[in-house]
């Protein structure tokens, strides 16, 4: 039996069987033990197996190969790490890249910066979002081209509350009349200021134009503005796997490309940019129909979101960010995806039954039936409280006639100051009950 601090030998084997290897196995079983000793500090004088005070690693798994195991463990993890945030750094450029930044309506505003209105209330943010009826490029089937000029098809102003416990997105009919400002085109050449119709202040002077319209006609600051086109706008919905609707009758609409049967139903990002394009076929045929129809809609998609969990799930989430981000050109306040994710976080903790549309009162305009005009004092009485950041309530425009028509002042006089309430939905309503 050799004296290492090694394992005996085998107390059967002949000693004739051991002299071919004693050498052999001293040194390798002296070699080990020092090792061992050495990993503690213990010596290794005394009896066999004493000197080793070290915990066993298992039964069948040497030193050795666990200490490999561990360092291509640890190898492989931060690999990994090292993979992970390179991705999620490769997927926020892609989406930051995605925006587009509006710079020349930045550079117009600042030349009109001195009859710009001044913001009222620290916090409260108002942004204004334009759907871009442009018909270039993958938008060309949805009808004529105004040549190298486009139009807003849909202008809402959205007004967050300093606390961002309510959300009030104000629609702007198209066809309203209103006071045109001069503003500067593409070329560089002004326009004269005129009275004409809303959308026409786009297709004059793009996005600054517009802005210093609404700004003109409410008396509100706009801080922020976003460009939506249409195709964004069908890639978001389908991003959610579609928004459910209820329809009373069937729809055939050949201007819209769109043909629903009656019922309830859901529809993909192609069938929902019909149905809230759709004027002549749905409902009174009216702008007003219309603007109420995607006020209802844009409810019922933020609702999705919330209900669905997509802002927590982030492989849900990122189709729908990168549809949003490809679909929107924006002021340089907003033209990253930290400068968006900030805006949306500030939006989370509104409920949905407080994210309320509701679009400006109007009535038809004297001297064209076909074009809208404003209703006064309520427009302004309605500008002011926005500017102000004071609340305002929405209800079905069914309800509201009810109210009115049992003398509903009456019932809310016990109140100092009673929240006006205006015809319109909230993003908690469901379309199927409509």
């Amino acid at each position: 039996m050799t004296e290492s601090a090694g394992t005996p030998a085998d107390p059967d084997r002949s000693a004739a069987d051991q002299d071919g290897h004693n050498d052999e196995l001293q040194d390798r079983d002296e070699s080990q033990g020092e090792g061992r000793s050495r990993g503690d500090g213990s010596s290794q004088d005394g009896p066999e197996g004493e000197g080793r005070s070290e915990e066993p690693l298992g039964p069948d798994v040497p030193a050795k190969r666990r200490h490999r195991w561990l360092r291509w463990a640890a190898l492989a993890t931060s690999l990994f790490v090292l993979v992970a945030a390179g991705g999620g750094w490769w997927l926020y450029r892609k989406l930051d890249s995605n925006i587009r930044t509006d710079t020349s309506a930045a550079a117009e505003l600042r030349v009109y910066e001195k009859e710009r209105p001044v913001s009222v209330v620290h916090d409260a943010e108002n942004i204004l979002l334009i759907g871009s009826d442009s018909r270039t490029g993958d938008n060309r089937k949805y009808g004529r081209s105004y040549g190298s000029s486009q139009r807003s098809d849909t202008t809402i102003l959205l007004h967050l509350a300093a606390d961002r416990k309510s959300a009030t997105a104000m629609s702007i009919p198209r066809d309203l009349m209103t006071e045109i400002p001069s503003c500067h085109q593409a070329d560089g050449k002004p326009t004269r200021k005129q009275f004409a119709q809303f959308n026409w202040a786009f297709q004059f002077g793009g996005t600054a134009c517009t802005i210093r319209t609404v700004e003109r006609m409410t008396g509100i600051r706009i801080d922020h503005h976003m460009v939506v086109d249409f195709n964004g706008f069908k890639d978001m919905v389908d991003a959610v796997h579609g928004v459910e609707i209820c329809l009373k009758e069937p729809i055939d609409d050949s201007d819209a490309h769109l043909k629903l049967r009656a019922g309830r139903q859901k529809l993909d990002g192609e069938e929902a940019l019909g149905y809230v394009r759709a004027r002549k076929s749905i409902g009174n045929g009216s702008d007003t129909d219309r603007m109420e129809r995607q006020q209802r809609f844009l409810g019922a998609l933020v609702n999705k979101v919330q209900s669905n969990g997509v802002l927590l799930n982030p492989t849900r989430l990122y189709p729908v960010l990168d549809a949003a981000t490809k679909s929107l050109t924006t002021d340089p306040g907003l033209d990253s995806l930290k400068d968006l994710y900030e805006l949306v976080r500030g939006m989370r903790s509104v409920p949905t039954k407080k994210v309320q549309f509701l679009t400006v009162p109007r009535q038809p305009y004297a001297a064209d039936p076909n074009r809208d005009e404003l209703v006064q004092p309520e427009a302004n009485k309605l500008f002011k409280r926005l500017r102000d950041d004071d609340p305002v309530a929405v209800v079905p425009a069914d309800e509201l006639k009810r109210k009115k028509g049992t003398n509903s002042d009456s019932a809310d006089s016990t109140s100092p100051t009673p929240t006006p309430t205006y015809s319109g939905s909230n993003a908690a309503t469901d379309l199927c009950e409509q």
